[in-house]
Parts: structure tokens; C-alpha cells; sequence
């Protein structure tokens, strides 16, 4: 299983200004720093809480279908699936989209086929299904919560920017703001 984000969210969490206004910055001498920062920023918390944070694309590549019952997708929260491709031994099938749902009741989601897809020829990474998933389209549409956390591993990533070794990059005060949001695993 592979999983890849082909399309990046148009934004991020944190503007530049914002960014800058919260670590008491002035000049733009390091502004690409600070923004690369800020992305880093969002993947981190995006590890800790198990969740993209801005709509994102995504491509999940399998080497086959699962042997009993749906597909669990890595993702979360999915807003939709887009395609479900299969390479067989005549070329690439698009799989017509009303032989499956996707259900997103449960965590993690899942892609529930109604008729059995075709199988994948040769195997290894024959099938690939697309989609988008995110908490929010626009930063300003994040719960506040998840951006303080962000905002908070911003300065701990700046203030420790090469001098030390972090032991985690998600700071503690931010985990716990994540902990509502973060995808449990039982």
C-alpha cells in the first residue's frame, strides 16, 4: 500500500503575517523559512492527530483488493472518492462508480464495493483509487483548536530550529488541543 497526496492544500493553517505577528518576527529576510516551517507545522500535526488538516488529493495505490469485507482507507476524513482505476491484463478500467459507496460513518472511512471489482493484472500496484480529504477548505474553517496546535508547533519548531534534537515536534500543550480531533485506533 502506498499512499501519496497528488494534490497539496491550496493554504496553509497559518499565513505568512500571521505566522510572523505570532513569533513577534519583523522583515522578510527569513519569510521562506518561516513558511516552510509552517508547513512542517501542519504535517506534524497532521501525523499526531491522524487527520489532514486542509483538503488535500490523494492517490492510494494496492497491490489487491482485501480478501473479506470493505477497503479502509488511510485517510481522514474523506470527502470524496474521485476514481477507483484497476490495471488488468487489457489496460487500465475505470471502475464504474455505482458498484461502490464510500462510508464515512465510522472511522477510519471505507470504500464498500456492491458488486466484487475487477482484479488488478499484474498485481503489484495494479489498483489505484483517488479522492480528497480534509477537516476544512480554508484555514479560516479549521476549529481554532487545531489551529492554536499548529501555531504552538510553529514556535517550538522555530525556537529549536538546529540547536537541539526535539524529542517530538508536536509540543505536549498542543497534543492535548488535538486530542478531540485525533483518530483512535483500538
Amino acid at each position: 500500500m502506498a499512499l501519496d497526496i497528488v494534490i497539496p492544500p491550496s493554504a496553509e493553517p497559518l499565513g505568512l503575517e500571521e505566522a510572523k505577528a505570532w513569533l513577534r518576527v519583523d522583515g522578510s529576510g527569513e519569510d521562506a523559512l518561516l513558511m516552510a516551517l509552517v508547513a512542517a507545522s501542519r504535517a506534524a500535526v497532521e501525523a499526531a492527530c491522524g487527520r489532514l488538516l486542509l483538503t488535500q488529493g490523494w492517490r492510494l495505490r494496492l497491490d489487491a483488493w482485501p480478501e473479506h469485507g470493505p477497503l479502509r482507507l488511510p485517510v481522514s476524513p474523506v470527502t470524496a472518492v474521485t476514481g477507483v482505476t484497476v490495471v488488468t491484463a487489457g489496460g487500465p478500467v475505470d471502475v464504474d462508480p455505482g458498484c461502490w459507496v464510500l462510508a464515512t460513518s465510522r472511522d477510519p472511512p471505507r470504500l464498500v464495493f456492491l458488486r466484487p471489482p475487477p482484479l488488478p493484472d499484474p498485481p503489484a500496484g495494479g489498483i489505484a483509487i483517488t479522492g480528497t480529504a480534509g477537516l476544512a477548505g480554508a484555514p479560516s474553517a479549521l476549529p481554532e483548536a487545531v489551529r492554536q496546535a499548529v501555531r504552538l508547533t510553529l514556535a517550538a519548531l522555530w525556537e529549536n530550529r538546529g540547536d537541539a534534537a526535539l524529542p517530538w515536534a508536536v509540543p505536549s500543550a498542543a497534543l492535548a488541543l488535538l486530542l478531540p480531533f485525533r483518530r483512535i485506533r483500538l
